[in-house]
């Protein structure tokens, strides 16, 4: 398949673009920065520069590809006021306007754990244990509240033109292995729960949601991407109790051990994913 990585200069679009290229598809890279020393040799690889707050170069470098991964954004909050919160929201509604433009009808989208309260929030605030997709969002900040928005975008758009289909990717913490999420101190990674997802694992997401064809959903579904542990020394039972005793589990779920508090249930389910700290040796 020939791919748009949008975003493909950034920490998360490196790995969608290696997963990509190493499983055969054509990736077109795009992204505001020049094309930087260390991208892709592939000769299947394209790199096009472009503001994607702009309409009609969005949809010039879109033309002639079958999916895209939609990566580029402000990745925080920034000076928690406009920018990251106005460049956000534009990118993904011209990416989605232009692909169902153009007829593109497999999209990815990053959206984050962060559209509940979580580490750029005043305050976390949970109805229950583990997070799943029927949790309702809550974000009081601008970086998750724009991909709550971009959520919303893709309800609509595909409501006009049923025949698209994208995936809002929650992802956590994408990083290269556990030991750099774990910290001695539990209180400093209370407010995101401890979690996190190996990069390479996460950029399998993407790509399942674009290229996958299991035939179980269609439309617009949100997924959870985050690791099944904690990155934590401690039980999930100690942290509840030392962080959250007022945070009840949710009925007909079990949380023992080092399990994380993030449900991926309806990823593996509809996607076929399932985390793995060592994807690239398959």
């Amino acid at each position: 398949m020939k791919i748009a990585v949008t975003g493909c200069n950034g920490r998360v679009g490196k790995r969608v673009t290696e997963l990509a290229l190493r499983r055969g598809h054509t990736v077109v890279g795009v992204d505001y920065n020049p094309r930087p020393d260390d991208a892709s040799s592939y000769p299947q690889f394209t790199f096009l520069q472009a503001d994607l707050k702009d309409y009609e170069d969005t949809k010039r470098v879109l033309a002639g590809v079958e999916g895209v991964v939609q990566l580029a954004a402000c990745p925080t909050p920034g000076d928690y006021e406009v920018t990251t919160h106005n460049t956000n929201v534009v990118i993904s509604w011209n990416i989605l306007r232009s692909c169902a433009e153009l007829g593109i009808n497999r999209i990815a989208q990053a959206s984050t754990v962060n559209v509940v309260t979580m580490a750029f929030s005043k305050k976390c605030i949970f109805d229950y244990f583990p997070i799943d997709e029927e949790y309702s969002c809550n974000a009081d900040e601008p970086y998750g509240l724009s991909k709550q928005i971009a959520e919303l975008q893709a309800s609509s758009i595909v409501r006009r033109y049923p025949s698209m289909r994208i995936a809002s990717i929650r992802l956590h913490w994408s990083i290269p292995h556990r030991d750099l999420a774990n910290r001695e101190d539990p209180a400093r990674r209370f407010n995101d729960l401890w979690g996190y997802v190996q990069e390479d694992s996460g950029a399998d997401a993407f790509l399942l949601a674009v290229t996958g064809e299991t035939g179980k959903w269609s439309g617009h579904e949100a997924f959870i991407i985050a690791a099944p542990t904690v990155a934590s020394n401690l039980d999930n039972e100690v942290l509840r109790k030392q962080f959250f005793p007022e945070v009840p589990i949710k009925g007909g779920k079990v949380m023992e051990g080092g399990a994380g508090f993030f449900d991926c249930g309806k990823a593996e389910s509809l996607l076929g994913w399932v985390h793995n700290e060592d994807i690239l040796s398959e």
